[in-house]
């Protein structure tokens, strides 16, 4: 407290600060001799304080006791500063209301910018003269504005962050669920390679046995032909040989003469084998196999690529009657079926349990289109071989595309849905009216069209058709379906005539 005393003591009134080389007016009052004669020029000469003149022709006169009780305060123990305040003068936690400057105990309500710390007045004087300063209410007040400026862009970024979060979670669920698509159409695609070349495989070696067994059966008929002619050669010589030794001419005569020599053996009869005529077949389906391994496109999302229909594709069908559910009706010469809600028909056994009818026509090689128009949705339109089942087996009232051997496309009211082998591709919903199907047998191709308002490529099916195709129809109650038919389009073959590519 005491040293706090003296140095208010030692305190020049106009510099607030440790009197510099101080200097004694008459009045009495002292001053640091740059400050008093600063403040003369600006104010002139009389007493800060006392405002008593300074007389003429007089001259300032360094006070020497004062300069030396100023001397042994500046050589006295360094008074304790207070709490470290670290490495630089870096800032601290604002003072309160009554912190004071550690050093000269005065209030500290300026702020140094230079330095970055709060300092006093009498800091400001010494030590913080050429420094950029301001008030200490006016710095925070800057400062918060500053703050507040801060947290405003870094909320904005945490939207931002958040958002692209968001997309980035959105696209990572987007390819999750495209990879299993993509997964589950590839398993597909493969089992029904495999099914088709499992089919293949048997098929090949039942026909390589089949021809096997019909060239051995052959072969044996030429070897038992041969072993009879050399049995009766061989016998022919031991008579010979039996004549020769005779002795007995008469005997001799007579039975040389009733001697018969075997029949001519004749040309061997070649065996019917040939091994090309058996691959030449399995070589074509190999073919196509790899065609379509190499084809491009094909995979879910991929539309098929349109193709150019001549008049001669263009196939007119009719609706068997003999297959058609007992609640459909069919009229205009079996080219149209509607589903009622009462019976039409007795049931039968080649009739459909399920709501289906299938064409009288079938297809066994070739390329086929022929087009189809609906009253509403709710339609499935396909193909199928000759095995696809009648009878109804569980809740299901169509079975088309539920099994290996058969492919169809369900067209519902907001979407599209391609079936094989109890699998489905959902698609996106198109008009539904009218209908396109072309069956290309020699690439493995069904593709499903979509001809209002414009033509376009809906779903292609890849597959190794090895057996007859008929299409086949599920329509919902109510529904009706009629094939289109085009003048001077001619009407394929029934499923019993052709040859099985």
């Amino acid at each position: 407290m005491a040293a706090q005393l003296l140095e208010e003591k030692l305190t020049c009134a106009i510099c607030l600060g440790l009197y510099q080389d101080p200097v004694t007016l008459p009045c009495g009052h002292n001053f640091c001799g740059a400050c008093i004669r600063d403040w003369w020029d600006r104010c002139g000469k009389a007493c800060p304080e006392c405002r008593e003149p300074f007389p003429d022709g007089a001259e300032l006169r360094r006070n020497v006791a004062l300069s030396g009780v100023l001397e042994v305060v500046h050589a006295g123990p360094a008074r304790d500063p207070g709490p470290d305040p670290g490495p630089g003068p870096g800032p601290g936690p604002g003072p309160g209301p009554a912190a004071r400057c550690p050093r000269h105990g005065r209030p500290m309500e300026l702020f140094c910018r230079t330095e970055g710390r709060s300092v006093c007045s009498v800091c400001t004087v010494h030590e913080c003269r050429l420094h950029e300063r301001a008030l200490l209410d006016a710095e925070r007040l800057k400062r918060e504005a500053q703050l507040r400026a801060s947290l405003e862009v870094t909320q904005q970024q945490a939207t931002q962050a958040e958002g692209q979060l968001l997309e980035l979670q959105k696209q990572r669920s987007q390819i999750q669920n495209s990879a299993c698509v993509l997964a589950s159409w590839v398993s597909g695609k493969f089992s029904s390679l495999l099914q088709a070349l499992e089919m293949q495989h048997t098929a090949a070696l039942r026909s390589i046995e089949v021809a096997k067994t019909r060239v051995l059966a052959q072969a044996q008929d030429e070897e038992q032909r041969l072993r009879g002619h050399l049995e009766a050669v061989a016998h022919h010589g031991c008579r010979i040989r039996e004549l020769l030794e005779q002795v007995d001419e008469q005997t001799f005569l007579q039975e040389s003469q009733l001697l018969q020599p075997p029949g001519p053996l004749g040309p061997l009869n070649p065996l019917q084998w040939d091994e090309d005529q058996q691959l030449g077949d399995l070589k074509q389906l190999l073919s196509r196999l790899c065609g379509l391994l190499l084809e491009e496109g094909g995979h879910p999302g991929t539309p098929a690529k349109p193709v150019d229909l001549g008049p001669m594709d263009y196939r007119n069908l009719t609706f068997d009657p003999i297959s058609a559910n007992r609640y459909f009706y069919l009229s205009h010469q079996d080219q149209q079926v509607k589903h009622c809600r009462q019976s039409q028909n007795p049931g039968g056994p080649g009739r459909f349990e399920l709501w289906q009818v299938q064409c009288t026509q079938s297809f066994q090689a070739g390329h086929h289109y022929w087009e189809v128009r609906a009253s509403d949705h709710s339609v499935t339109l396909g193909v199928s071989y000759p095995q696809l089942s009648r009878c109804k087996v569980g809740p299901h009232t169509d079975n088309i595309g539920r099994g290996p051997c058969s492919w169809g496309l369900c067209v519902q009211g907001d979407s599209l849905q391609a079936w094989h082998n109890g699998q489905a591709q959902r698609l996106p919903g198109v008009s539904g009216q009218l209908l396109g199907m072309d069956l290309d047998l020699a690439s493995g191709c069904l593709t499903f069209y979509s001809l209002e308002p414009q033509t376009q490529p809906l779903y292609t099916f890849h597959a190794l058709f090895n057996q007859p195709l008929t299409p086949v129809f599920w329509l919902l109650e109510g529904r009706t379906l009629t094939l289109c038919h085009q003048p001077g389009a001619v009407f394929p073959p029934g499923p019993q005539e052709g040859v099985l590519s």
